[in-house]
This record gives structure tokens, sequence and C-alpha cells, in this order.
């Protein structure tokens, strides 16, 4: 099995790429249609939440440069 991959994309969305599952709160399973690619919203604005519509475009900026997480508290 490969590694799912998360690409955080400028003004937009969380592209997921491999083999994944999204549930929702309660751990019911979205039904992706055997989908291994699929966009997360991030700007709040997509109908069809949580996955991106493009309602973002011209409304949301953020430039995705990674970087490193402080050490995790013990």
């Amino acid at each position: 099995m490969s590694k799912t991959k998360l690409t955080i994309n400028d003004n937009g969305s969380v592209k997921i790429e491999g083999d994944f599952e999204i549930v929702d709160k309660e751990g019911n399973a979205y039904g992706l249609q055997s989908r291994t690619v699929l966009s997360i919203c991030r700007c709040g604005l997509s109908k069809n939440k949580p996955f991106c519509d493009g309602a973002h475009k011209g409304h949301f900026e953020h430039n995705a440069i990674a970087f490193d997480l402080p050490p995790k508290k013990v």
C-alpha cells in the first residue's frame, strides 16, 4: 500500500491522493466511489463541504510554504 499524500495548494484546497477513507464525526464513511484523488475545502465557501467545488477562486488567499512544527509537547 502506498502512502497517502496531502498537498496544500496555494489559494485553495487540500488535494488528497492515495488509499484513504474519509469519515464524519460519528465514523460514517463518505461514499467516494473508488476515488484515489480528491480535494477538501479549506475556504469554507464550498456548497459541497467537506469537498472543494472551486468556490474559493478569488476569495481565499494562502501561500502554501512548508515549515517545521515545533517539537511535540510531552
